[in-house]
């Protein structure tokens, strides 16, 4: 039997079909019609997989679960509100259900499913309690016990991403202020570097942006940190304490036997992890015991597909 994870995004939607090890065997993405509508999509979705399962002289029969990665919160009435797709309320789950009739279907947040893909067959596999925080645009997030995805009585765990955890100098998108999102971000990042520059401080960022403070991104930031720039160094040493204060938290709550950090910002895991152990070690509350292993997602994009799959 086999298992198919899909993964929808803003832009695109990728799916795949998974072995009982995690391996994706096929794949295939379409693009994600946002302005035709709900049903649309949702129709496209379902070319998409029956064409994956055709194409690789598959059949419904074959397939045990079929699981999907929405970027939103799906409540315990199986509705879906989503910005990004123009969803408001719609019923996400029994669309899946009329359209998948033959097969069981799940359902849950993009960032928990990544998580899932990781406690399941990537960087946090055979621990018991796991938490992920995916680092990019926002930041988005997972915490997986005993293998199951953790959402909490009403779908709306695991939202690690706005955590308050200080006062800062601009609202989170959500409207509140003070959300990680808004300190560990790469649109963190990238305002912070521009805020200090504004300021008037010296900072070879600039340069690299070619003297336009547009087109600062986050790489650029860490790519001057490693050459000690002022603006730089200030830039992510905020950003990693304040990871380090959300870390912390989680584990005076949760004692998870592992953090991974996901997303486009962990591609700089050599800056992040450097002192982050001592950082979180400051902060939690017994400063002489062992706490979780901090380590970066090793599955990439795939994670989403994968953990999709093996949602139950």
């Amino acid at each position: 039997m086999y298992f198919i994870g899909v993964d929808i995004g803003g832009t695109g939607v990728q799916a795949g079909i998974v072995d009982e090890s995690g391996s994706i065997l096929f794949r295939k993405e379409c693009t994600t019609n946002v302005n035709s509508g709900f049903e649309s999509i949702m129709d496209d979705i379902n070319t998409l997989v029956r064409e994956l399962i055709k194409e690789n002289n598959l059949s419904m029969d074959d397939i045990k679960s079929i699981g999907f990665g929405v970027p939103s919160f799906i409540n315990k009435k199986g509705l879906v509100t989503c910005v990004n797709l123009g969803w408001h309320e719609v019923d996400f789950i029994q669309a899946l259900k009329n359209r998948f009739p033959d097969v069981s279907v799940y359902a849950e947040n993009d960032a928990t499913v990544a998580a899932l893909g990781e406690a399941k067959f990537g960087s946090m596999k055979d621990k018991n309690i796991a938490v992920m925080y995916t680092l990019g645009t926002g930041v988005g997030g997972g915490i997986i016990i005993n293998g199951k995805a953790f959402t909490g009585a009403n779908g709306m765990g695991s939202e690690i991403g706005h955590t308050v955890i200080g006062e800062n100098y601009f609202d989170c998108n959500c409207g509140n202020n003070g959300c990680l999102e808004t300190f560990c971000s790469a649109t963190a990042i990238i305002k912070h570097a521009q805020k200090l520059i504004e300021e008037g401080k010296n900072s070879k960022i600039i340069e690299l942006a070619e003297n336009n403070l547009q087109n600062i991104n986050a790489k650029m930031v860490f790519d001057a940190y490693r050459e000690n720039d002022v603006v730089a160094l200030e830039t992510i040493n905020r950003f990693k304490s304040y990871l380090a204060k959300a870390m912390s938290g989680m584990i005076n709550t949760l004692d998870p036997d592992v953090i991974s950090i996901g997303g486009g910002v962990s591609r700089a895991s050599d800056i992040i992890l450097d002192g982050i152990e001592d950082l979180i070690r400051q902060q939690i509350l017994y400063k002489k015991e062992d706490f979780a292993d901090i380590v970066c997602a090793n599955l990439g994009a795939d994670a989403g597909i994968i953990g999709a799959a093996f949602l139950n």
